[in-house]
């Protein structure tokens, strides 16, 4: 089979034992070095993207892909709402909230966000009753007064199951002595734990007709909250539902509510790959000392075959050609030892924890056990085109080196 003689020429350099085996060490370490690079960046890209997720997904968890809600004053056409958007096919579910800050009291007074859910429509937009630990989910009944809280908001009012916390909320009302906020006395019926501290510290949920009663809403509501078939619509789900509805409602949705936090993952994410593509840098550097080395090594070659009437540019070719042979070796070796390390990261994980005797992530201080990965194939081809774009650039300089070789210089003292 014809192969291009500067591709042979490469090629069996690359078998070929070296007389200077520092030159053979020196290439070996320039593709571990790739290869080590490329391991690390895909199994830290990897495990960002795990942590990622598993943050969106608790927070989705909790709250609604969008909400449509009233500007400025409560949502009366909320029925209304809900049967368009159950009727749209990009729409899993919809239910009716409302929702204000308050002043909780019980051991001890804490600020939270007192939401008023209907219990019964409440599992179509959010995981909620999947997520209580203690106490029954349903026990929010309209007229009972019950309250669920996040697990820590509990600990930090020093209630349980079964006791009572006064609700103050920013709504005042005229008495016998003087202007005094509206407040009420609940009993806690559940506990819940979200795992993120946003919601178990600072969330408590109600019945909605106690919470309509409560900041004297009447039929109305705050808003709907909405699930989506691709959370990414959010925005555009939203507002096509209030264009339909021909009134004005502020819309948001789950990316703009925590576009801050998404937005240091991305952040992130971007520093810690240059970072990381530094190993990868500094492999080959090592790939244009081992090149260089090579050059000085094969002057003899490089003028009997410039003799021979290989033009410059073939020299040039024949010295990329072996270094790029380098780099994809070790490219390809760190593809299958990424991809290898990230799948099983989880038993390296545990391995390490039984040869140490302890646990890298606990429980009761991390609320994320264990490391979760992701593997994204456009993030593997961009690792990889970098790679092998350093490998390739590494290349330049030795071979434009040999292709500057004078055969009658080099060959002087032969």
């Amino acid at each position: 089979m014809f192969r291009p003689i500067e591709l042979a020429i490469g090629l069996r350099y690359t078998r070929a034992k070296r007389r200077n085996h520092f030159i053979s060490f020196i290439s070996l370490a320039s593709m571990l070095g790739i290869a080590i690079g490329v391991t690390a960046l895909i199994t830290v890209i990897s495990v960002m993207n795990g942590f990622e997720g598993e943050l969106r997904q608790r927070i989705l968890g909790m709250v609604a892909h969008a909400t449509i809600s009233g500007a400025g004053q409560p949502m009366a056409d909320w029925a209304i709402a809900i049967d368009a958007a159950k009727r749209d096919p990009r729409v899993i579910g919809a239910a009716p909230y409302v929702e204000r800050e308050a002043m909780l009291q019980g051991g001890r007074t804490q600020g939270a966000l007192l939401r008023g859910i209907d219990p019964t429509q409440e599992p179509e937009v959010s995981e909620l009753d999947a997520k209580m630990v203690k106490g029954e989910f349903g026990a929010l009944q309209p007229g009972a007064f019950n309250i669920v809280l996040g697990s820590e908001l509990a600990l930090w009012l020093g209630v349980d199951v079964g006791d009572q916390v006064t609700v103050f909320v920013p709504e005042f009302r005229s008495t016998p002595v003087g202007v005094m906020p509206q407040m009420k006395r609940f009993t806690v019926v559940g506990l819940f734990t979200a795992g993120m501290q946003e919601y178990d510290r600072q969330l408590a949920i109600i019945h909605i007709g106690d919470g309509q009663r409560l900041l004297r809403m009447g039929e109305g509501v705050t808003g709907v909250r909405l699930k989506l078939r691709d959370m990414f619509d959010g925005w555009k789900v939203a507002r096509d539902l209030s264009d339909h509805l021909g009134s004005f409602y502020r819309i948001r949705d789950w990316s703009a509510d925590h576009a801050n936090f998404f937005r240091a993952i991305r952040m992130e994410k971007t520093v810690m790959f240059i970072i990381l593509s530094l190993i990868i840098g500094v492999a080959a550097f090592n790939l244009v000392s081992s090149l260089v080395m090579l050059v000085t090594d094969k002057q003899a070659d490089i003028a009997i075959l410039r003799t021979l009437g290989m033009s410059p540019r073939s020299i040039m070719a024949v010295f990329v050609v072996q270094g790029s042979l380098i780099g994809i070796v070790g490219v390809i070796l760190g593809l299958i030892g990424g991809l290898s390390l990230t799948i099983n990261l989880q038993w390296v994980v545990k391995a390490i924890e039984s040869l140490m005797g302890t646990e890298l992530m606990p429980a009761d201080v991390y609320y994320i056990t264990g490391v979760p990965t992701e593997l994204r194939q456009w993030d593997v081809v961009q690792i990889t085109l970098v790679a092998l774009c350093m490998s390739m650039l590494a290349t330049v300089y030795p071979a434009w080196r040999a292709a500057r070789t004078e055969p009658a210089a080099a060959l002087r003292y032969e």
